[in-house]
């Protein structure tokens, strides 16, 4: 089958949701203070700053190594990653559903500690089906958004073979991409979604090989963020499973 050249993807900057989910967590709140519905949640002056620090990282790699492809999620805080991240790149760049962060349903807004106040049932099922396979009511699992993932590769494998593709997306994205690009089994994907980190603005890549397979170059590296001087988090809330 032919592939991409190379792949990657970069989860958004920190959000002003991932400031206020990680700070209800710490509080013990059962509710997250977020106004805004979850798609339009704008990224933090700290997440633009890790933004930029993606733009750097592009603008230094060698032009037969940057992206030609960027797709994008239609969450705000993902649009506004790729606008700075992509600032003077020449590379066609569309929005995409398939993309999007995972739905939470009626689990939306609420913490850990509000789930199991508020849904105790929903925890006892969640813990009986899994990480994987549990889908909250009115929301996602993990296996519906990898099918949804299924669908845009094959998309990006029908239309850009040999182009060098980058992603901007979510957390839960990332280790679903892992998932569906390397075979992992579910019980060796839950133990890396359990042990991994995923930080705001982290890059995944994979490169193509000699048998014309995308094999993982590098998981979540935030070396850029670190040499640009850009503050390195990993705020989950948004994105993170709440139970």
């Amino acid at each position: 089958m032919d592939e991409v050249s190379w792949l990657g993807v970069v989860r958004h900057g920190e959000s002003t949701g991932n400031v206020a989910a990680a700070r209800a967590e710490q509080s013990g709140e059962e509710v997250i203070d977020i106004p805004e519905r979850d798609a339009d949640v704008p990224l933090s002056p700290t997440g633009r700053e890790q933004a930029a620090a993606v733009n750097q990282w592009i603008g230094d790699l060698p032009a037969d190594r940057r992206p030609t492809v960027a797709v994008v999620s239609p969450y705000l805080r993902a649009r506004q990653t790729a606008e700075l991240a992509l600032a003077g790149v020449d590379a066609r760049t569309w929005v995409d559903e398939r993309l999007r962060d995972r739905e939470l349903g009626i689990l939306d807004l609420l913490t850990g500690k509000g789930v199991r106040a508020r849904h105790p049932e929903e925890a006892e099922r969640r813990a009986r089906l899994g990480k994987f396979y549990y889908r909250p009511p009115g929301g996602e699992s993990w296996a519906d958004v990898a099918l949804r993932l299924r669908s845009l590769l094959g998309d990006l494998r029908r239309d850009h073979a040999g182009d060098r593709v980058i992603l901007f997306a979510h957390e839960a994205i990332v280790y679903l991409l892992r998932y569906l690009l390397e075979e992992i089994s579910e019980p060796d994907l839950v133990t890396l979604a359990r042990d991994g980190e995923v930080g705001n603005c982290s890059i995944t890549s994979w490169v193509a090989g000699d048998d014309g397979r995308l094999g993982l170059e590098d998981f979540a590296v935030v070396h850029h963020l670190h040499r640009e001087g850009a503050t390195p988090t990993s705020e989950e809330g948004v994105d993170a499973e709440p139970v």
